[in-house]
């Protein structure tokens, strides 16, 4: 009786590993592929737009709540290498502190001089022609802790970016 009770069960189990249903739902893209978006934007900072650019996402992309974005800002280029820094960035000047600080939502995001200096005072190596690159990471991928963001290099060699397909605005042209 034992005998015929295996039997049966090595008769059900082949029939059950062998039965094949409908297929689910495609899953989510892995993440060997073109992981966030970086942005490049250049802009002066003019009494006219108090100071402020602003860099609306476009309509085509699409961020979610989580998602780290990070913004850098082109700081000097030194022997023909560009030199990015993370924002929030501080200058001690002779007559106060600048600061060029960004805010963000899910729609846009702000870069401002913040600080305690005369902002008419400033030079215009401080305030025109500056370039930022906004880079977005998915959450995610932002969980990885082996991702120095300080370092745009490293954030863009993590997100597999080509750095040609960078789109640049330049805010100077556009209407507030």
């Amino acid at each position: 009786m034992k005998t015929l009770a295996r039997i049966f069960l090595l008769f059900a189990a082949v029939i059950l590993i062998s039965c094949e249903g409908e297929p689910g739902p495609p899953g989510q893209d892995g993440l060997d592929g073109l992981i966030g978006s970086v942005f490049e934007v250049e802009g002066d900072f003019t009494p006219g737009n108090d100071y402020t650019l602003f860099y609306e996402f476009p309509n085509n992309f699409e961020i979610y709540d989580g998602d780290l974005v990070l913004v850098y800002i082109l700081w000097e280029v030194s022997n023909g290498t560009d030199v990015w820094r993370l924002l929030p960035q501080t200058v001690v000047l002779n007559d106060g502190i600048l600061q060029y600080n960004f805010d963000y939502t899910l729609g846009d995001v702000q870069i401002f001089l913040e600080g305690t200096t005369d902002f008419g005072n400033l030079l215009p190596a401080e305030t025109d022609d500056q370039v930022f690159r906004i880079a977005v990471l998915p959450a995610e991928f932002a969980k990885n802790k082996s991702i120095d963001v300080t370092d745009f290099n490293a954030v863009v060699k993590s997100m597999n970016v080509n750095l040609n397909s960078i789109q640049k605005t330049d805010l100077s042209i556009r209407a507030n």
